[in-house]
């Protein structure tokens, strides 16, 4: 009864309500009207901080690039600086004229065959070092690991100098070693079929320490206790790191993987100081053609090389993501 007479009183349970919420809502309100100003200022604040480097992002970053993507889209040379409004839209016939260029076919070629070898390479021999000092090498770690770092921290510029005095056919080091077992080493960087070959080999050096230091840091993060569990299993050496240990390694060989493929695919410094393109253009990157188009005042055309390489990476590395991502 009591209950009937309570729930049947009218605006009764409404009173109550009010009765109770009135206070909290004044508090919200006042918490909010303090709030407002403090996350105002917190706003301003952040915009103001943040202002300097988007300043400077608009200017050096986005303006270029959607300044270049107009470029591939217009007739605009080196002429037109002066006078940038008075360029024409072409729309695609840039990409049209650089795909019926044969010396792009063959920069694209080589940047191909220079990602496709270098790459696993560069992740193999890294990853071989890594297990090295993990298992293997126990002395000297700390010399070996700067040994094979050191050429990562070294100026592209003075490690091309250093391999083409090397490779220097009749003075070098690599060649004066060949006579000393009778053999006529050739003309590395002068021969159509040795050049690109030793720039991969030279890019693979100088890389793998990047993989090495990353892998290494994967390998001490696989728990001991799995190892032990699949070694009680009867796992070999060889079962362990297979079934065990690289399955653990897929984050730190996507990241590798990624960051290695993107700078192949700008491959460039090696042949711009090296043997600029050649000889016969063998040695001739998408990168370096492009920078040729700049140089002799085709920014259009230098333009749209730029973006069929910016496409080239992204879809390399879409692939890398859904090739290595982790299955779990």
């Amino acid at each position: 009864m009591t209950s009937m007479s309570t729930n049947t009183l009218p605006g009764r349970g409404d009173t109550g309500k009010q009765h109770t919420g009135g206070p909290e809502r004044t508090a919200d309100r006042r918490r909010l009207t303090f709030r407002s100003p403090a996350r105002g200022r917190q706003a301003r604040a952040a915009w103001l901080l943040a202002g300097p480097f988007l300043a400077l992002f608009a200017a050096f970053m986005l303006l270029p690039v959607v300044w270049s993507l107009l470029m591939s889209l217009t007739d605009t040379q080196s002429a037109d600086l002066r006078t940038p409004l008075n360029v024409s839209f072409v729309g695609f016939d840039n990409y049209v004229r650089l795909f019926q260029d044969d010396q792009f076919f063959t920069a694209l070629r080589n940047t191909a065959v220079f990602v496709l070898v270098a790459l696993p390479l560069t992740l193999a021999a890294g990853l071989a070092a890594a297990v090295a000092l993990d298992r293997g090498i126990r002395r000297f770690r700390a010399v070996f690991r700067v040994g094979f770092y050191l050429p990562v921290i070294t100026s592209i510029v003075a490690v091309a100098v250093v391999w083409k005095t090397l490779l220097e056919p009749r003075a070098g080091l690599v060649n004066l070693v060949l006579g000393w077992f009778g053999i006529d080493g050739p003309a590395w960087l002068a021969d159509t079929r040795f050049a690109l070959p030793v720039m991969i080999l030279m890019a693979v050096w100088r890389n793998l320490g990047t993989v090495m230091i990353i892998m290494l840091a994967g390998l001490q993060s696989v728990p001991q206790s799995l190892m032990e569990a699949a070694e009680l299993d009867g796992a070999g050496p060889w079962q362990r790191f297979w079934r065990v240990t690289f399955p653990l390694l897929r984050p730190a060989l996507l990241l590798t993987a990624v960051t290695t493929g993107i700078g192949y695919l700008q491959f460039f410094d090696e042949p711009f100081v090296m043997t600029d393109g050649g000889p016969l253009d063998s040695t001739l990157s998408a990168t370096l053609y492009a920078y040729k188009q700049f140089g002799n005042g085709n920014y259009e055309m230098a333009s749209a090389a730029s973006y069929v390489i910016f496409v080239l990476i992204v879809a390399l590395t879409v692939l890398q993501f859904r090739v290595l991502r982790d299955k779990d």
